[in-house]
């Protein structure tokens, strides 16, 4: 499978916030209602749906209204497209980019 990096960024931006990795941590046990979550983390409501914007933006939780609160899951399927990315470019593979340079080591520089 080839893959494009670009469509990759945008996720490990999202992961890039320990708020977020907070978070998602928390909805790898299931469902949580936006104020369960805001029990978990030190932070504003307001400022938990700022979070909460990027990570359903970004296809890695879904969001889903439920009165006036906001219940949210991970995405599974986006989830495991992003571990099997980073799994695929940290693999010694055939076709990794730095065999295309035809250089083994540092040592032929």
């Amino acid at each position: 499978m080839k893959y494009s990096y670009a469509e990759y960024v945008p996720a490990f931006k999202v992961i890039s916030d320990e708020t977020r990795l907070k978070i998602i941590d928390m909805l790898s046990y299931g469902e949580m209602c936006a104020c369960d979550i805001l029990e978990e983390v030190s932070i504003s409501q307001s400022t938990l749906s700022y979070h909460m914007k990027i990570l359903s933006e970004s296809g890695l939780v879904n969001a889903t209204r439920c009165g006036a609160w906001m219940k949210y899951t991970l995405n599974k399927d986006r989830t495991n497209e992003v571990i099997n990315f980073f799994r695929h470019i940290t693999i010694e593979k055939e076709n990794c980019i730095r065999k295309s340079t035809g250089k083994k080591s540092c040592e032929e520089c």
